[in-house]
């Protein structure tokens, strides 16, 4: 087997040519200064201008309307005019009816192509040949980058318009040579703005599903988050009622005992207090997992109850006072988390007869387990009190019905079927499914 070799702190970093970005030794892609400066230019660039559109419009329109004039004032126009002679009020005209329109260009991309054609078709008829013409490569661009694709057709044919009456009329070169060169550019700017508007497209789509993801990260936090509280209440509510409801049996029975045998109620006295010490040191563990900051002393790591501390819950039920007969059918295989469950639901099912099945009441425990992790067990007592159908707490058989639920099994928890008395708590575990 190879060695794993692990990269020096030191090791210099290599340099993707696609991305630009830097990577690190330990795999993390860093991107280079000039490329992170460009890129907080151009998302302050882009911030600006989805604040303030009018502005920059303006400013893009008002350098070409002046380049458009320069060309007219400073007479660059004559180097391609087939038309010298042409009037200067229609120099002027044409050229701010091809570059003022621009203003409108990213809004009404397509309106605008339809305003400046009939000026590029004069420009082409009358021969003035004004470089201003050339602007309706911009708006194309626009149309590809915002309007439904299907309108570059007739925007296309729009645009060969004026060039296809410029050679009829003025034959300068084949008309291949006219028509496929201003085709080209059309069909250069077209790509630009299809490229940019896949580019555009990607990256929302990569935002929304950053949002998205987010939405469902903290979605997901706040599901674990009413998880992890439930999950708390049912271990407080095991911890506290269970033991708290043996203390009360523990010192009722102290207290008839203390007149008549003294020796009775020091038991227990005793008994009291190993599972007051008991409750708390539960308790105390519980909590130190739960606190988060860095003074906290480290929680023990003891394991949760299983199968092999039933015999101690059991002993302390029966100090208290109840009575209880157990029986066991079957090799126990059970994962921690299935026994957990199976203690936890025997301590709330003997809790609550302690609770509430009142005096000279017996209780018997059934636990028949199966193959691949399956288990049955039954919880019975012969009490004549109030069942407790309706804790007042409200977390007792809840609890037990979603421990049970996690594993896929069923609880059932009621009155035994007449003409016997008491309740009776069974609980099913069917086998593991395979992983």
């Amino acid at each position: 087997m190879a060695p794993i070799v692990f990269p020096r702190a030191d090791a210099p970093a290599t340099m993707d040519p696609v991305t630009n970005e830097r990577e690190s030794p330990t795999g993390v892609r860093t991107t280079e200064p000039l490329t992170q400066y460009m890129q907080r230019v151009n998302q302050r660039v882009r911030a600006f201008d989805r604040r303030h559109p009018l502005l920059w419009d303006a400013h893009v329109t008002g350098f070409w309307v002046t380049a458009a004039l320069i060309d007219y004032v400073g007479d660059g126009w004559r180097n391609v005019t087939h038309n010298p002679d042409a009037p200067g009020w229609l120099l002027l005209v044409l050229s701010l009816g091809l570059s003022a329109p621009l203003l409108l260009r990213r809004a009404h991309p397509a309106a605008v192509l339809l305003a400046t054609t009939p000026f590029a078709l004069v420009n082409a008829w009358s021969g003035t040949a004004l470089q201003a013409a050339l602007l309706q490569l911009l708006v194309i661009y626009h149309i590809a980058l915002r309007v439904p694709l299907r309108n570059l057709w007739w925007a296309a044919a729009l645009m060969l318009a004026p060039v296809t009456v410029s050679t009829a009329r003025y034959g300068e070169g084949e008309w291949h040579q006219q028509i496929g060169s201003h085709l080209t550019s059309i069909a250069v700017a077209v790509l630009i703005g299809i490229t940019v508007r896949t580019r555009q497209s990607h990256t929302e789509a990569l935002e929304d599903r950053a949002r998205r993801l987010e939405i469902e990260r903290d979605q997901q936090a706040r599901i674990a988050t009413a998880a992890e509280r439930a999950r708390i209440a049912r271990e407080m509510h095991d911890i506290i009622g269970h033991n708290l409801s043996v203390i009360t049996g523990l010192a009722d029975g102290g207290r008839y005992a203390a007149g008549k045998s003294p020796e009775r109620a020091a038991q227990a006295l005793d008994a009291i207090g190993t599972t007051s010490r008991q409750a708390l040191g539960e308790l105390r563990r519980l909590l130190d997992v739960l606190r988060d900051d860095d003074t906290a002393h480290p929680a023990e790591r003891t394991p949760q109850p299983g199968l092999t501390d039933l015999d101690q819950l059991i002993d302390g039920v029966r100090s208290a006072g109840l009575p209880v007969h157990t029986r066991v059918e079957g090799r126990a295989a059970l994962p921690p988390g299935r026994q957990l469950t199976v203690f936890r639901v025997v301590q709330e099912a003997l809790t609550n007869t302690l609770k509430h099945a009142g005096p000279e009441t017996a209780s018997e425990i059934s636990i028949v387990h199966g193959d691949k992790g399956a288990v049955t067990v039954t919880i019975t007592d012969t009490g004549k009190g109030t069942p407790p159908s309706a804790p007042s707490d409200g977390r007792g058989i809840p609890g037990m019905r979603e421990r049970t639920a996690l594993y896929g099994g069923t609880l059932e928890a009621g009155p035994r079927p007449h003409p016997e008395q008491g309740w009776r708590v069974r609980l099913h575990l069917p086998e593991e499914s395979p992983q």
